[in-house]
């Protein structure tokens, strides 16, 4: 079976994770600073501060990376899994 086929269907190939609460943290910016100055809805600012997403907007990291003056790699980090 070629690898294309197998991680498919293997669940254990870990998860992209939003460090958006580490970053507001780092900055000493609060929730609704951010929503001011990026312009987000509060409701979707908490899925990404609460690492809750689970389809990642391009807009939405966009907005969040020029507001914060910080790059993707900043806010997205990829966790392997540990099974």
């Amino acid at each position: 079976m070629h690898t294309e086929q197998i991680i498919l269907w293997d669940t254990k190939y870990g998860k992209i994770h939003c460090d958006l609460a580490g970053i507001l943290k780092k900055k000493r910016i609060t929730v609704y600073q951010i929503i001011r100055l990026s312009g987000i809805k509060y409701d979707v600012i908490m899925k990404y501060y609460e690492d809750n997403v689970h389809r990642y907007d391009c807009n939405v990291l966009a907005k969040l990376c020029y507001s914060l003056n910080c790059d993707i790699g900043e806010l997205l980090k990829y966790r392997k899994s540990m099974w």
